[in-house]
């Protein structure tokens, strides 16, 4: 089983447009855009865009209520784990 994870853009790499940083709950990662990047497409506007990350690589954009949701649910999950 796989599991994605919602994550924000919040930086493109000047020196590699194919990558960027995301954020989740305050943590920071580099990863891939080539997924969700189509060749016509700025980096920069991508700037501020929820996608769904997965070893490294942004899988597909995402709506910001879903990720924020989902984020939401995670944690729920997490929390109710961490009590048992």
């Amino acid at each position: 089983m796989c599991l994605g994870i919602p994550a924000e853009i919040v930086a493109v790499d000047p020196s590699d447009p194919m990558s960027a940083t995301v954020e989740v709950s305050g943590v920071r990662r580099r990863v891939n855009l080539a997924c969700v990047l189509a060749e016509d497409t700025d980096p920069h506007d991508l700037l501020g865009q929820w996608v769904l990350i997965h070893v490294g690589f942004a899988m597909a954009l995402m709506d910001a209520d879903a990720a924020k949701a989902t984020l939401a649910l995670l944690s729920e999950l997490s929390q109710e784990h961490g009590s048992a």
